[in-house]
């Protein structure tokens, strides 16, 4: 996470640090360019191009138009595939289909359209797997632009590493490729360019640069806006230091509208963040967060928005927070954050608390569970527990109800907030536990995360009254018990140690 000196020297300066330029072992295999589509033929209904059938059991004849043929790969299951690969700028439409013998591959930085001027869609196919070989491949879509990366439950869309594809990752195998950016025209906080934008975004000058690629800009004046639709997509091993405090994340949502449908996404050891939101408004449901390496969930830069059914398992030995939420040093920036969650489950590795709220903004939790052999909350800034109203869309100080905690220590004293004043408000709530007996359990693999007899002895409270995004149901935490099939299927490492595994293509 960057705070907002380190984005505006980057917004001076940064467009001279691409990505690129991190020396030879970083830059991505041969064949970036631009690919540049044909727009659709008005009249009369162009002939479609014939998709090649493969042979069967091998490779594909050929790749899809708007991808490049760079020969067959052989996965650790020890399959035969076409590689085609991605590259470039994406300035119409392109689509990649799932097909027989056929893996996908990031070329360098691809980018979905250009911030500013032509604007591109990229759709992916529920089953396409899609690989990067270093740090310096990864997917980003500037303002404007959209994906619609849509799988199903049978058939999610993977995007992962090259040692994944060849079967040599491992439990520690972290930041292989870059990841995800998601550029949005919504609200903003913090402005290496402008004034802080109004409650209400009306300002047209809060932009910044985002974390990890050169010279992208996000935010703007549309809280609505839409970057698409993202939906039963994995991400493994991904992450990148730039630059020393400038890392890719899993995915990162920078300034992403709520007209973005964000649902049933998994991001697995990533090096830096799982998902990070800078600013925008957009919501999420059904988040898996396994083997993080930084914080699981992180949010800055006046996020405003809503997550429910959110599952984070750090490895042993690996994992910071499991959520950061911030705005350190801009504390009186407006939009102020507003980050509200409910049924979410985080388990802790304890290599430092479970969450970290800072910052000025306002946190909700609804219906969870906290578990971990270190400490469970701390919270800094009197600005973070001001009372409502201090500031001009301030909703007041954190807010638990129906919150179970096993942890070895509850609230975290360390000469900012106290730990009395953390138990002050946490009291304040319903139906909260502060030091309860874990009985989370899973018979499948060593992540337990699944709600035992003293989870579900708890009552849930009614978060349908708190956002209509979130729904009613009879318990706490992200998974019910051994019947709750919510996240069965799509994900890997949760119900067997599956993630380090070559995907199968087909």
């Amino acid at each position: 996470m960057l705070n907002k000196q380190i984005r505006s020297v980057l917004f001076a300066g940064v467009a001279a640090m691409a990505v690129t330029a991190c020396g030879a072992d970083d830059v991505a295999s041969p064949g970036e360019g631009t690919i540049v589509l044909p727009a659709p033929t008005p009249t009369p209904t162009p002939t479609p191009t014939p998709t090649p059938t493969p042979p069967t059991g091998g490779p594909a004849a050929d790749c899809p138009t708007g991808t490049a043929n760079v020969g067959t790969i052989t996965t650790g299951n020890g399959e035969e595939v076409r590689n085609c690969q991605i590259s470039g700028v994406i300035t119409s439409n392109l689509t990649v289909p799932k097909r027989d013998g056929t893996i996908y591959s990031f070329s360098g930085a691809v980018e979905v359209g250009v911030d500013g001027g032509t604007t591109g869609i990229m759709t992916i196919e529920p089953g396409v797997v899609i690989f990067g070989s270093s740090g310096g491949d990864f997917l980003l879509v500037n303002r404007g632009s959209q994906l619609f990366a849509e799988g199903t439950a049978a058939d999610p869309i993977i995007m992962t590493s090259r040692q994944n594809i060849l079967g040599t990752t491992g439990v520690n195998s972290i930041g292989q490729w870059g990841g995800v950016v998601i550029l949005g025209r919504a609200p903003i906080s913090d402005c290496a360019t402008g004034g802080a934008s109004n409650p209400g975004g009306t300002r047209t000058d809060c932009e910044a640069i985002v974390e990890g690629p050169s010279n992208a800009v996000y935010g703007g004046t549309l809280p609505a806006d839409s970057s698409g639709r993202m939906s039963y997509l994995q991400v493994r091993y991904p992450g990148f230091e730039v630059s020393p405090g400038n890392e890719l994340n899993g995915i990162t949502l920078a300034g992403v509208g709520s007209g973005t449908f964000f649902q049933n996404i998994q991001v697995h050891n990533s090096s830096d963040d799982g998902v990070e939101w800078f600013g925008g408004r957009v919501n999420g449901k059904n988040l898996v967060m396994t083997g993080i390496d930084d914080d699981s969930v992180d949010s800055d830069s006046g996020f405003q928005g809503n997550n429910q059914f959110v599952l984070v398992v750090q490895r042993a030995g690996g994992g910071d927070h499991v959520m950061e939420a911030d705005s350190n040093g801009d504390e009186d920036a407006e939009p102020r954050q507003r980050h509200r969650l409910a049924n979410v489950t985080f388990v802790s590795s304890g290599q430092d608390h479970v969450i970290l709220l800072r910052g000025g903004g306002d946190y909700e939790f609804y219906n969870s569970v906290f578990n971990s052999p270190a400490a469970c909350i701390d919270i800094d800034s009197a600005t973070t527990i001001q009372a409502a109203g201090a500031a001009a869309d301030e909703n007041g100080p954190p807010v638990f109800e129906s919150l179970f905690m096993s942890c070895a220590t509850a609230f975290v004293d360390d000469g900012n907030i106290t730990a009395a004043q953390i138990q002050t408000l946490f009291n304040a709530g319903s139906n909260n536990t502060e030091s309860g007996t874990s009985t989370l359990a899973n018979s499948a693999a060593a992540f337990a995360f699944i709600n035992g007899a003293t989870e579900n002895a708890v009552t849930p409270f009614a978060v349908s009254g708190v956002d209509v995004f979130f729904e009613d149901v009879s318990y706490i935490g992200a998974v019910q018990d051994a019947n709750d099939t919510r996240f069965q299927g799509w994900t890997c490492g949760l119900y067997a140690d599956d993630c380090a595994t070559a995907p199968t293509i087909g």
